[in-house]
């Protein structure tokens, strides 16, 4: 541009110029105006196709005719391009750069060569030291002992299971404070009992300043709602909770039954008569039979079946008393009758039934 400097041009030249300058910032669009065709694109399509058809393959790589705005050309006006004479023209190269790129290139590749040589011979001395070492190690000492294998650490024995006893089963005084019919099942009271629990299990609630369990039991008709209210009971406390109907029970209320003899059928009328605790017991007092001592499950685990084992033995005497008869049951191979005592020694008993079923 530096060589137009001295050059003068008239306002018309000039005008010219600008013309020129504004149509060569167009040549990379598709038309002249951007968007649309115009007169001004066939008049330089006009003007440049017979040039172009003179183009040899060589100087004629990216020669195309384009359908992209549907103008009417007749073929006879068509660039003709045979696709098999377009050829790739190499770039020209300047042959002293290149020659330098190439020479740079190899002596990288040598440097590289040597420095992972050097690396190789490295890792090869280290190892051929390390290998002396060790041989002279076992020259020095070949009466070094091998280091004993440590021994298997045996797995902690597992804890003795609990001997059979229906200690297992935990008995305690119970005192309903309220008992009230099942909403949804006539032959089940749902009573609140008190039985010396702690607080913080989620199954149970405080009633009148006491943490108490809610307990069904199928007593509705064979004992007065009335009965129920504000008296002590024996409770099995460890049975797994279960919901009767829709609520949760869980603990059991012991009751004595007459004993069906071979070939009846229990109709479930009754009479049934509830364990007593002795005068004096509290909510919360250990009940067991004398003779079988011992600590409870925290739950029984309903597949081992511990109720359903012991459950057959627990009786009643002629004297009234709550019994539990051994030879009843016959995994623990023993005879002998135990009373149902508390820690004070007081015995539980039944108002009226003899040699009955307590369950």
């Amino acid at each position: 541009m530096a060589s137009f400097a001295s050059q003068t041009y008239t306002p018309t030249e000039e005008a010219e110029i600008q013309q020129w300058l504004t149509t060569s910032e167009r040549l990379n669009r598709s038309t002249l105006l951007g968007s649309k065709p115009s007169k001004a694109d066939v008049a330089i399509y006009e003007t440049l196709a017979p040039v172009v058809a003179k183009w040899s393959p060589r100087s004629a790589p990216a020669r195309r005719n384009s359908r992209l705005f549907g103008l009417d050309v007749k073929d006879e006006n068509k660039v003709k391009v045979n696709q098999d004479e377009v050829l790739y023209v190499k770039p020209q190269v300047d042959a002293k750069a290149e020659k330098e790129k190439k020479k740079k290139a190899a002596a990288d590749a040598s440097a590289a060569g040597g420095q992972a040589s050097l690396v190789d011979r490295t890792k090869e001395k280290v190892k051929e030291v390390v290998e002396n070492a060790k041989e002279k190690i076992a020259t020095d000492k070949p009466n070094k002992k091998e280091k004993k294998e440590k021994a298997p650490k045996q797995k902690a024995a597992p804890a003795p299971a609990a001997p059979l006893s229906p200690a297992l089963i935990d008995l305690r005084v119970g005192h309903i404070l309220k008992a009230i019919n099942h909403p949804d099942a006539d032959s089940l009271y749902v009573s609140t009992i008190a039985v010396g629990d702690k607080p913080g299990n989620e199954d149970y609630v405080e009633y009148e300043g006491q943490i108490c369990r809610t307990v069904c039991s199928g007593l509705n008709g064979l004992v007065p709602l009335e009965s129920m209210q504000g008296r002590k009971v024996v409770v099995v406390c460890n049975l797994k909770p279960v919901k009767m109907r829709g609520i949760k029970s869980c603990a059991m209320v012991l009751a004595a039954s007459p004993k069906i003899k071979e070939g009846e059928v229990d109709d479930h009328k009754g009479p049934v008569e509830l364990v007593t605790p002795p005068e004096g017991s509290k909510a919360g007092d250990r009940v067991w039979f004398e003779g079988w001592e011992g600590q409870p499950e925290g739950v029984l685990n309903p597949k081992k079946k511990v109720w359903e084992m012991f459950q057959p033995g627990f009786t009643t005497t002629g004297g009234l008393e709550v019994a539990f008869d051994a030879a009843a049951v016959e995994q623990l191979g023993k005879t002998g009758t135990g009373r149902l005592v508390t820690e004070s020694g007081g015995v539980c008993t039944v108002p009226s039934l003899k040699d009955a079923v307590v369950r």
